[in-house]
């Protein structure tokens, strides 16, 4: 009851489970500033779904999600359009790079193992460092200290670089190239992972750009948009891996999600919304490094050569 059946993927899927995903993710969206793919990727692949298409329909359905997120946060004003316009430079140059890799990946019968070892490593490491942090700033917090007094020599190295630029919005007046490294490397991840790179942006622009974080997940999800759509197009016409039918399911729900997602960041600290974040990048990366060490249900399985699924 309530299946739908997928033509790219070639299996079928609950439909109910679907739509609860992509609202989940879109929910993901609109309160961390995340596109969300870091968890919707994942759990496709353990639903079955061959990894190469498990990217590519997850990459699709983060432009639903993060466009009804970016929408609210554009109507609070907390969009940075100057410093989301260089972070969808570098993302575009970035992911004309990912689309190759995982196609390459793809037909070398690779593409599943080394998707889910990358998630398994990246999501770890990150998740690790912000939980660390997030947990300082509250504990600070609660003890009444007040947050480290930022030295004006702190990040003098980002000065010293070349293309300044006034970012009003953020109240920065930085080089424009780290700005542009993040965006590629966001972009890769994006074509990649099939992840809006969120999870490593965001705390890269509070940490790194020392951004304001309300204007910094406005601005991620202005990026994520734009990126994402170009990922999505360059998976549809170079690889054929875009299952549209699924892509539409996910996105339905994701665009409901991410409105409630936006109200409910609102109501959150940004200690505390760094620290869920944390522990929700940390709790997909544990349930992925079990799928890849504990013995599979059924030792043998039919699929295309070359799908590395």
């Amino acid at each position: 009851m309530f299946q739908v059946y997928l033509p790219i993927a070639e299996i079928s899927v609950n439909l109910v489970v679907m739509l609860g995903l992509g609202a989940a993710v879109g929910f993901l969206s609109g309160m961390f500033g995340v596109g969300g793919g870091f968890l919707l990727t994942p759990f496709l692949i353990v639903s079955g779904i061959p990894a190469s298409i498990a990217v590519a329909t997850g990459a699709n359905q983060i432009v639903a999600t993060s466009a009804s997120g970016a929408l609210a946060q554009w109507r609070r004003g907390t969009v940075d359009l100057r410093m989301g316009a260089v972070l969808i430079a570098g993302g575009v140059a970035g992911a004309l790079g990912g689309v190759l890799l995982l196609k390459f990946l793809r037909e070398a019968g690779q593409a599943g193992l080394i998707v889910s070892l990358t998630y398994v490593g990246l999501l770890g490491v990150v998740g690790a460092l912000m939980l660390n942090e997030s947990v300082r700033a509250i504990r600070r917090a609660r003890k009444g200290k007040p947050a480290p007094a930022r030295r004006s020599g702190q990040h003098s190295w980002i000065h010293r670089l070349p293309l300044k630029l006034r970012f009003t919005r953020s109240h920065l007046y930085i080089s424009a190239v780290p700005a542009l490294l993040i965006g590629a490397i966001t972009g890769l991840l994006t074509a990649f992972l099939g992840v809006g790179g969120g999870f490593l942006m965001v705390p890269a622009m509070i940490y790194l750009l020392r951004m304001p974080t309300n204007v910094v997940i406005g601005t991620s999800l202005f990026q994520i948009v734009f990126v994402t759509a170009l990922v999505t197009v360059l998976h549809a016409t170079l690889s054929q891996t875009l299952d549209v039918v699924l892509a539409f399911i996910l996105a339905a729900g994701g665009v409901i999600g991410g409105q409630y997602g936006v109200r409910a960041g609102q109501k959150l600290k940004g200690e505390q919304l760094r620290a869920l974040l944390a522990l929700m990048v940390l709790a997909v990366a544990i349930r992925l490094a079990f799928g890849l060490v504990l013995p599979p249900s059924e030792l043998f399985s039919i699929a295309p050569v070359g799908e590395g699924a």
